[in-house]
Formats: structure tokens, C-alpha cells, sequence
């Protein structure tokens, strides 16, 4: 899977109507694998240790919205396919991505009036 461009990405925001301040650097998440039901190692169980991620309390603001689009990453195929949980999950993470980033906004301004 080929990574876009720190500037891709931003196009990408842009064009979707969503601002992100040259202030936030965009770091892409490697470790996103995407979906695929064809895949023998699907149904194989994981065999690292899950990470211990901090709590969304002692998480910022970016980096809670950088969990919840990961999180969206993982129900966008399911819900193509008819989902019914993975739509609602999907839609519930949108409603979250776009407070957050609303947050994340005004926190820049905040520390950019400073």
C-alpha cells in the first residue's frame, strides 16, 4: 500500500472542506492494515501483545482524533457491504471525528494567540 504525501493529505482535508493549521504536523499511521475478507491471516487469531494505549483522559485532543479515524478506517468497508453496526459505528465516529476536530481548531487558535 503505497503512503500519500504529508501534502496529499492536506489537498485531501482541504477539498473536504477541513482546515488543518501549518502549526499540526500529519503523521501517517503505519501500522493501518486495511480490510480484506480474502485473506487467510483474517481469521487467524493476533499473535503480538496488544499495545497499552493511555486512556482518552490522558490522550490530547489530536491524538484521540487520530484513535477515532482509525478507528472509522476499520467499519468503512463492512458498512459497503451492508453492515448494519459497522454503519452506525461509522456514523457515531464521524460525529465524534467532527467535535473533535471543532476542539482541536480552537485549541490551535487558543495556543496560536498566545
Amino acid at each position: 500500500m503505497e503512503m500519500k504525501s504529508e501534502e496529499d493529505v492536506l489537498d485531501e482535508l482541504k477539498s473536504a472542506n477541513l482546515f488543518i493549521p501549518p502549526e499540526i504536523t500529519i503523521t501517517p499511521v503505519s501500522s493501518f492494515i486495511p480490510y480484506d475478507a480474502s485473506s487467510s491471516n483474517f481469521s487467524k487469531q493476533q499473535t503480538t501483545a496488544p499495545v497499552k494505549r493511555p486512556s482518552s483522559a490522558e490522550r490530547s485532543k489530536y491524538g484521540q482524533l487520530l484513535a477515532i479515524i482509525e478507528e472509522i478506517g476499520k467499519d468503512i468497508r463492512p458498512s459497503y457491504t451492508g453492515s448494519k453496526s459497522s454503519s452506525e459505528r461509522l456514523k457515531r465516529g464521524i460525529m465524534n471525528a467532527r467535535v473533535l476536530v471543532r476542539e482541536c481548531l480552537s485549541e490551535v487558535e487558543r495556543s496560536a494567540r498566545q
